[in-house]
């Protein structure tokens, strides 16, 4: 004789005298939360503050010196933006510098986010004799200001014959201490060991395990590596000015850097340069920011 048991779920009802606070719907689970009317009025104002220098480098290139020096600057557009924007463009050979940059900044891209994820997972789950003497290396690497390595990295780069040359720009940024230190703080959190040793007892190699297992857990912070590394590379003028020239290779910045000389500079013409130097950026998170945003939080929910 079969015996069936039934189980009463609990009364979930607040007893009666409680005083504890029936909670709003909002915070309940599944819930949507808003914002009041004080949340949104700061938010439009950082809003308002963050857009506020793009703004005014496109009002400034539509002007011309004269306007700019008087008191008040303007505060809305002219009439000559759009002329200001192509003699820029032709001036400084804007097109062969986006291309270059593009170049500069994509390889960097690319091998710091490859070769940082496989360095932090190394020093994240791995376990091998020096490992935090080398990370204290590494990590020590990042306190040394860069302008300390210009002159012998300079040299290096004449002995070489480089100079003037995209790999000369490409080659020191090939990797990042930052990179290695930011992968390995995530995948600390966010790539169990439990994962690595069921990998390891069906028979995967170690490759094999990076490809598999450490590729797609570390994909949200690899995807805002990436961005990081390509912004910082795409505004680094510096090491480029210092090794190519406006005519030869330019990135960029150095081709913007030659905008409006003279005894008197035009102040329109060098914001025309910084205003379409900038465009790329701003298009570049356009297309990829909900998903760079996306990884961010599915890896928070993760880890």
């Amino acid at each position: 004789m079969a015996v069936t048991t039934t189980v009463t779920p609990p009364d979930t009802k607040p007893v009666e005298g409680s005083t504890r606070p029936r909670l709003p719907k909002s915070a309940r689970a599944g819930g949507t939360l808003h914002g009041g009317p004080i949340a949104y009025a700061i938010l439009i104002v950082f809003t308002i503050v963050s857009l506020f220098p793009l703004v005014w480098t496109a009002i400034a290139a539509s002007r011309d010196n004269q306007r700019l020096a008087q008191t008040p600057p303007p505060f809305w557009f002219g009439s000559g933006l759009f002329d200001k924007l192509e003699i820029a463009w032709n001036e400084a050979n804007l097109g062969e510098a986006f291309f270059n940059t593009t170049i500069v900044a994509g390889t960097s891209a690319l091998t710091i986010v490859f070769l940082s994820t496989i360095a932090g997972f190394a020093f994240a789950k791995l376990r091998f004799r020096g490992r935090g003497a080398l990370m204290l290396v590494v990590i020590g690497t990042m306190m040394v200001p860069p302008q300390l390595s210009v002159i012998p990295l300079y040299m290096m780069v004449a002995k070489l014959d480089w100079t003037d040359q995209l790999q000369a720009v490409i080659f020191p940024s090939l990797v990042s201490a930052f990179g290695v230190f930011f992968m390995r703080q995530y995948l600390i959190q966010a790539l169990p060991d439990e994962i690595i040793e069921a990998a390891r007892v069906d028979g995967a190699s170690s490759w094999r395990v990076v490809w598999h297992v450490v590729f797609p857990a570390a994909r949200p912070a690899m995807a805002v590596l990436g961005m990081l590394t390509f912004v910082q590379t795409w505004n680094d003028f510096m090491w480029p000015f210092l090794v190519l020239t406006q005519m030869g290779n330019p990135t960029v910045q150095v081709a913007v850097a030659g905008l409006g000389r003279g005894y008197t500079p035009d102040q329109s013409l060098i914001m025309a340069g910084a205003l379409l130097g900038t465009l790329p950026l701003l298009l570049v998170f356009a297309i990829f920011g909900k998903q760079i945003v996306g990884g961010i939080m599915q890896g928070a929910v993760k880890g």
